[in-house]
């Protein structure tokens, strides 16, 4: 359990030295949570993304026998059986493109969050003194 900030200038080095353990344990349970929460987040962002872009794949899968059709009634046919297909070829790109668009910023989320071996650098630099603004 984490204590409040206190004066600790009074204490002896035993004191300090038996304080220890406690604090490297807090650390690592901290860690652990945090690598815990990193895990899920991750997972569920990637799962989401992962999701849009089945749905792209879906929605691809329909899209070439549109063209197919859109091809052949084109040149059977050359005013309004064409321009219909056309048009539902190109209502299914827009919608592949908006998927795609969400499945993409989904991706960039995972790839852009601080994963729990960054922030064990992060601690390690600052216990070494190294300025925050020296980070890879």
């Amino acid at each position: 359990m984490l204590r409040g900030y206190r004066d600790r200038a009074d204490d002896s080095l035993l004191t300090l030295l038996g304080d220890l353990p406690e604090l490297v344990r807090n650390l690592v349970t901290a860690e652990v949570n945090a690598a815990k929460a990193w895990v899920s987040r991750t997972a569920k962002d990637a799962g989401i993304g992962s999701l849009w872009f089945v749905i792209v794949l879906f929605l691809l899968f329909w899209a070439i026998p549109v063209l197919l059709a859109f091809a052949i009634i084109g040149l059977s046919s050359w005013w309004p059986a064409w321009v219909s297909a056309l048009a539902v070829f190109g209502f299914l790109l827009v919608f592949i493109v908006i998927f795609a668009l969400l499945g993409i910023a989904r991706f960039r989320k995972v790839t852009k969050r601080e994963n729990p071996g960054q922030a064990v650098a992060t601690d390690v630099r600052l216990i070494k003194g190294a300025p925050e603004h020296d980070r890879l």
